[in-house]
């Protein structure tokens, strides 16, 4: 592991990102509540989180183990800057109209999910400060201040990736920001979970200082890592 070089650890940062998504922790437990779960769900809920955990990581792996069979068996020095440069270093291998077709379709299916998970994460939360109603089963013109933030979300997102030419750069920094973020969101969320939840359910025993360890080696080493590879 270069762990001189500046570009990896900033890749480490934006790894460590990706993976722990401040805004997925606030839409989980927003989506929680917004379902109404009680404590007799959460057996469900908890294998629900861990199947989704597992297949969105299958996934990942899958492609890294296709781009590594592909690119870094036949071209390892070709360009990655631009999503142009990705879909033509992989599409050959499966000819050009199929393979701009499912890389097309590959990186459709992702912007829409995130555009659904993210702009209602930022719904639900703003609604949890401002009190106003915050749900789905609400009809627009019940709760339109959720409504309102869930658009301006999509709309603003959109508008982002139109205008920002460097869409592989403005990715990156995206999750190295999710990175910094750790520290905050995990260490509110441990200390939720140590002392805010009912007394059955909180976090403690063996179980409850190796979440405490995991989580701060990992918020660590993203602070460290971003801050380390920063060009800035």
């Amino acid at each position: 592991m270069p762990l001189h070089d500046k570009d990896y650890l900033y890749l480490v940062a934006a790894n460590i990102g990706a993976v722990l998504m401040p805004w997925m922790i606030f839409y989980q437990q927003s989506a929680v509540a917004d379902k109404k779960l009680r404590p007799e769900h959460y057996k469900d809920a908890r294998w629900d989180t861990a199947l989704g955990a597992v297949a969105t990581q299958l996934v990942m792996a899958a492609v890294l183990v296709a781009t590594a069979a592909t690119i870094g068996k036949s071209n390892s020095a070709a360009s990655l800057n631009t999503v142009g440069d990705i879909s033509n270093a992989l599409t050959p291998f499966m000819g050009p109209v199929v393979g701009r077709l499912v890389f097309s379709l590959g990186i459709l299916g992702a912007g829409m999910v995130a555009a659904i998970v993210v702009s209602l994460a930022s719904a639900w939360g703003f609604g949890e400060v401002a009190g106003y109603k915050r749900s789905l089963e609400h009809h627009p013109m019940e709760a339109p201040w959720f409504y309102a933030v869930y658009t301006a979300a999509v709309v603003g997102g959109a508008v982002v990736v139109a205008v920002v030419p460097d869409l592989v750069r403005l990715n990156i920094a995206v999750e190295v920001m999710n990175g910094l973020m750790l520290p905050v969101v995990l260490g509110f969320l441990v200390l939720l979970a140590i002392k805010a939840l009912p007394a059955e359910h909180r976090l403690r025993g063996a179980y409850g200082w190796i979440v405490i360890v995991v989580s701060a080696l990992t918020a660590c080493l993203a602070v460290y890592a971003g801050i380390s590879g920063s060009r800035l």
